[in-house]
């Protein structure tokens, strides 16, 4: 399979939500219920994709039509507890094609970008699925947070963190 990866553009804000709710829906069920999962999933509006905001670097994924997204942030939000200078928001790919290296591909380009931007470490919230490949990354753990969806269904998160070279 031929993948590229390139900037997001505003025209692949549809298919990036798109490629969010079927990873959400086909690729966490081992780690979290039904009910978890609907509310994860349910609140997914395109507006929260702030592709063309100074502080964020959204890249896509491509392969006929984008496959995957990841999201870079400079600076940590307020959630992450660890004192760390950016944050990789996220990182998903399209269940036709995970386990393809196409999400380690997304995530060591966010890396690049936040080492080129100076940033000398990242944080991030991961899915209880999804530790285990930021863990082969070199993220370690910090702590587990309970997440608070629609109707008060929670979902246990792991911070992370990693520094990078400079």
């Amino acid at each position: 399979m031929d993948v590229s990866i390139r900037e997001a553009t505003a025209e692949d804000v549809k298919r990036i939500r798109d490629v969010h709710l079927r990873s959400i829906e086909e690729l966490s069920g081992q780690a979290y219920d039904e009910t978890q999962v609907e509310a994860w999933a349910h609140d997914r509006d395109p507006e929260e994709y702030p592709i063309d905001a100074d502080e964020t670097h959204v890249l896509v994924a491509e392969a006929d039509g984008v496959v995957g997204f990841g999201w870079l942030r400079e600076g940590a939000r307020e959630h992450l507890r660890a004192a760390v200078e950016g944050e990789l928001v996220a990182v998903y790919v399209h269940p036709s094609v995970a386990r393809r290296g196409i999400g380690s591909r997304l995530c060591d380009a966010l890396e690049a970008e936040a080492d080129s931007r100076g940033l000398g470490s990242l944080g991030l919230w991961a899915s209880l699925n999804a530790v285990p490949f930021y863990e082969d990354r070199g993220y370690d753990r910090v702590t587990a947070h309970a997440y608070e969806y629609r109707d008060g269904v929670e979902l246990t998160v792991i911070e992370m963190r990693k520094p990078l070279s400079r």
